[in-house]
């Protein structure tokens, strides 16, 4: 599609030759592409219209990539990524070897920091300012601007507002943009949102107090020396006009600028102008519409976060609405419609989940007994210490964490559930390999931070009807458990020779065998029981036995015996790193118990992962049935 303004936009320098005026045109230009683009690539689509004039403006006042933009929850940036220089490249946005999905130092100079995750921009930025005020004072350069783009619920973080506290603190000029939508993936929870919306209630007030500054400035009435003192008694008389005037960030002695229409990138350019140079650390209020311009996405901006693929024109999505029995549920249908069943008949079940209670399935229980399901917004450590807390008192809370997020919460499993005994249940969700949101994504190192916590049981279904025992048996556990399951489609027990239910610390044999013994956790065990059958069906007189080990902890150690007693080549198979996982586990067994074994152990070795499909990464891993397949056959040449 021919565009007037962006398809003569390679870089910010090229933006900044336009007059201010035509800056509109190109948020227009701007919204059309990344529809367009979105409906047949896949990708954050509300988050990223909703940011787009406050990215014009920024690219457009700003010095970039001299000057820093710190960008969080980085499905904001789309349009950040397209005005500097990556355009032409938009369409492998999240595709194997293609874009990354998020801001990512290593693609380009103009991503200041990476930004899969939320929460840490205010921090990063603050030290990437610090660290330039430092450097000046060496000598060494002149120090440049740092900006902290957070927004889609990221202030409801906790590192947030340690960063913010840090920030009225130290010596600094950083700029604070709250891009404050009132959205994560679902609509915000808590006393932190309801206080955004106070503040955007005085709009009178604040539109007075910015003129008033404005004048006082063109008076060089305020200066650097002036302003703590004149601030401070500004604070006491606004204090009395008003209760939202003397705001968390002003008292926190950090000057507070807002709110403003987040989408009128002309009045942005101009405020951005005006409060650059101004220094010490400031907060730029900014209101906008996630999925603003877009109909379908303004209207469901929980559905359209990330869509899909499709038609631009109906807004009819063409992908992922098959409702067909024949096609297997999604791993958090199972989650979310077992939960609900379990708490219907047990009182004492409660849901827990960090702003993602559509993406796990939460929502299933919380629509029908919400008063029992609690979305604590993205604060992950709260989650879990929340979770311990409900325990304590007797409630049986279910957690459901993304394994890459629970990360974040590591020392609250340890210190606030673990160490008590407590008995939650962490639902660890987008286990292993995720696809295309890539290396901040991925699920692939919870059970190697999880086995050597004590008190922690950790089992991984390998199909959904395990998943839904699993949760039925946790029910009647002390402790903390764990349940890691995949993203994606179940597996199911039709693809197996044999049912057996799940039983606690026990592993089942899939089938016997006499060469070579296969050990698997989880979801894999479909690809590996299939490259088996593959290799028994062109290798006449080839039996591999296949072991589903259910529980890394306990470990089934009648099983691991058996094992033992019977095979001198293991192989093992997992959906995470191998350092500290099943295989080991397994490896720790075997020399505690005397066994000399070869063992060799099939997962994710000592790397970050990539983006691309699941099929692709799968590949590439050769966790696949092919790259199964190939390993096991070295392993019986050997």
């Amino acid at each position: 599609m021919e565009y007037t303004y962006l398809n003569h936009i390679d870089s910010p320098i090229d933006l900044k030759r336009l007059r201010l005026e035509q800056l509109p045109e190109v948020c227009a230009e701007l919204r059309a592409f990344i529809i367009e683009e979105l409906s047949h690539n896949p990708g954050h689509l509300a988050s990223s219209l909703g940011a787009i004039e406050l990215t014009v403006a920024l690219h457009y006042v700003f010095d970039t990539p001299n000057d820093h933009l710190v960008w969080d929850v980085g499905h904001q940036a789309y349009a950040h990524k397209i005005l500097t220089g990556r355009r032409d490249r938009f369409h492998t946005n999240r595709q194997f070897k293609g874009l990354s999905p998020f801001t990512n130092p290593a693609e380009s100079e103009y991503d200041a920091f990476i930004a899969g995750h939320a929460s840490n921009s205010i921090s990063a930025a603050l030290g990437m300012d610090v660290a330039e005020r430092i450097l000046e004072k060496q000598g060494e350069a002149k120090a440049h601007k740092t900006v902290a783009i957070i927004g889609d619920g990221a202030m409801t973080g906790g590192l947030a507002f340690e960063g913010l506290n840090n920030t009225s603190m130290d010596n600094n000029d950083l700029l604070i943009i709250l891009n404050d939508n009132h959205m994560a993936i679902d609509p915000l929870k808590g006393g932190f949102t309801q206080y955004l919306v106070d503040l955007t209630t005085s709009a009178g007030y604040n539109k007075w107090r910015w003129r008033l500054y404005r004048l006082a400035i063109r008076l060089h009435l305020v200066d650097e020396h002036k302003r703590q003192v004149l601030l401070r008694r500004f604070n006491n008389i606004k204090a009395s006009l008003s209760k939202q005037a003397n705001n968390i960030f002003t008292g926190l002695n950090i000057r507070y600028f807002g709110p403003t229409d987040g989408h009128d990138v002309i009045a942005l350019v101009r405020i951005l102008q005006e409060i650059k140079n101004h220094g010490g650390p400031k907060v730029l209020h900014i209101i906008t519409k996630k999925g603003k311009g877009y109909a379908p996405a303004e209207n469901d901006q929980t559905v359209w976060h990330a869509p899909g693929e499709f038609d631009v024109a109906t807004g009819q999505r063409t992908s992922g609405n098959s409702s067909s029995e024949s096609i297997p549920p999604l791993w958090q249908e199972v989650f979310g419609n077992t939960l609900l069943e379990m708490a219907t008949k047990n009182e004492k079940i409660v849901g827990v989940t960090p702003a993602m209670p559509s993406g796990c399935s939460m929502s299933i229980m919380q629509k029908e007994l919400p008063e029992r399901v609690f979305d604590v917004g993205i604060a992950e450590g709260h989650a879990v210490t929340f979770s311990a807390g409900l325990a304590k008192e007797g409630l049986l809370p279910y957690c459901n964490i993304y394994s890459t997020f629970l990360q974040r919460a590591y020392d609250n499993i340890v210190h606030d559930v673990a160490l008590q005994n407590l008995h939650v249940v962490f639902c660890v969700d987008r286990a292993g390999i995720v696809g295309n949101d890539g290396a901040t994504h991925h699920g692939l190192l919870d059970l190697g931070y999880l086995r050597p916590i004590p008190n922690m049981q950790i089992c991984a279904p390998m199909t959904g009807e395990d998943l839904r025992q699993m949760m039925y048996l946790s029910e009647r556990l002390e402790g903390p458990v764990a349940i890691r399951y995949p993203r994606g489609r179940c597996n199911s027990y039709t693809t197996l020779p044999i049912v057996r239910d799940v039983e606690y610390g026990k592993g089942w044999k899939i089938k016997d065998g006499k060469d070579i013994a296969v050990l698997s956790l989880g979801a894999l065990g479909v690809a590996a029981l299939e490259a088996i059958e593959e290799i028994q069906n062109k290798m006449l007189g080839v039996n591999i036995a296949h072991y589903d080990m259910r529980w890394l902890k306990p470990l089934d150690e009648d099983l691991l015996r058996e094992v033992a007693d019977g095979f001198d080549t293991i192989v093992t198979i997992e959906d995470g790193m191998i350092a500290g996982g099943l295989g080991s586990a397994v490896l720790e067994w075997l020399s505690d118990h005397g066994y000399t074994k070869r063992v060799i152990r099939l997962g994710v070795n000592d790397s970050f992962v990539e983006h691309g499909s699941t099929k692709e990464l799968y590949h590439m891993l050769k966790l696949d049935k092919e790259g199964i397949c190939e390993s096991l056959l070295q392993a019986l040449e050997k």
